[in-house]
């Protein structure tokens, strides 16, 4: 480990630290070339490029974890390596072929090796890979040329609180994306949806917001940037929707939730069932969990609290999963790929 940066590792924000390079790789002539790797922290582009007409973009998010037997895992980048083909798919970009994601992302790891937190610190090294039209149209049509990279920062919790409940409001005046839009793929459209009503909820001193299903108003979509999941009578219970992010972390708890014993149900969850549940919480790559310590609905100032502590069963899901991702427990699921030779 480099202690010459002088990084406060137990301190770090969830924000951009710059590293010491990236990786990038062109799609020209229906192919894609050879991995280039710089130091360049800026993108040269064409100012006709889809990317930044008609949003022709998508990125993904993973983390890069040094275990407590010093090793370093990846948690499950297959799965976003499939999620960002389906992303490219849903707005008609030249898709990744996994075999060029795993050599993009394994080489940004290596080659900033010494910005990956130590074991023990709440820190990790998050990886953003990134796709976009780079070619020029006028037309509303797709580019192409298409640019695919892929940067890393080493960064702190999420949430400034890290596990502990936090607030958020219900959304109601603002919509995320529609059921037959892009909410279920990874583009930068739906968090640019989103910034309005989150900038509006963090003044109001709430973490984050729940949106509603943007057809009736009557279920619960996505929480913030993260899938929502409530607990209750012994049940792990998520919305299931056409316009929700298909989260890897989600994907993940609800294994581990059977694991420990509760039943998983992934469905249509009312608005209303929010009175009922006895834990909540919001989850995603970046916070894994983020226990809901209450909801408040704005529209028709309704409180749903569910408590200042995080539930047993959050938290017996979060450690769970933390413990994978940093090898302190049996991997008994496959997930965790070792990045050798760091």
């Amino acid at each position: 480990m480099d202690n010459s940066m002088n990084i406060d590792w137990g301190n770090l924000p969830f924000g951009y630290h710059k590293t010491d390079y990236n990786v990038r790789c062109y799609y020209r002539n229906g192919s894609w070339g050879e991995l280039e790797i710089t130091s360049s922290e800026s993108i040269n582009i064409h100012m006709a490029a889809t990317a930044l007409h008609y949003g022709q973009e998508a990125f993904e998010g993973l983390k890069a974890y040094r275990g407590k037997d010093g090793k370093v895992r990846l948690f499950r980048w297959e799965e976003n390596a499939k999620r960002m083909a389906k992303s490219a798919e849903g707005i008609m970009m030249a898709k990744v072929p996994e075999k060029l994601f795993k050599e993009a992302i394994f080489k940004a790891i290596e080659l900033n090796a010494k910005f990956i937190p130590p074991y023990g610190t709440g820190a990790t090294l998050y990886l953003r890979p990134l796709l976009f039209g780079s070619g020029p149209q006028v037309g509303v049509k797709p580019a192409d040329e298409y640019m695919f990279m892929v940067f890393v920062t080493p960064v702190g919790p999420y949430f400034k609180e890290g596990f502990k409940p936090v607030p958020i409001e219900v959304v109601r005046d603002y919509d995320r994306a529609a059921p037959l839009g892009t909410g279920n793929i990874k583009v930068g459209g739906n968090y640019a949806a989103s910034m309005r009503p989150a900038n509006r909820a963090h003044k109001d001193g709430f973490a984050s917001v729940l949106f509603l299903d943007a057809l009736e108003k009557k279920y619960i979509d996505e929480a913030g940037p993260a899938n929502f999941f409530g607990i209750k009578d012994g049940r792990y219970i998520t919305p299931q929707s056409s316009s929700i992010l298909p989260s890897i972390t989600n994907m993940s708890l609800e294994k581990i939730a059977e694991d420990i014993g509760l039943k998983v149900e992934r469905r249509s969850v009312p608005i209303e069932e929010l009175a009922t549940f006895e834990e909540a919480g919001a989850c995603g790559t970046a916070a894994i969990i983020s226990p809901i310590g209450k909801v408040y609905d704005r529209v028709k100032d309704v409180t749903y609290e569910y408590g200042d502590i995080a539930g047993p069963y959050s938290t017996k899901l979060y450690i769970t999963l933390r413990a994978i991702q940093e090898g302190e427990i049996e991997d008994k699921h496959g997930w965790t790929t070792i990045v050798e030779g760091l």
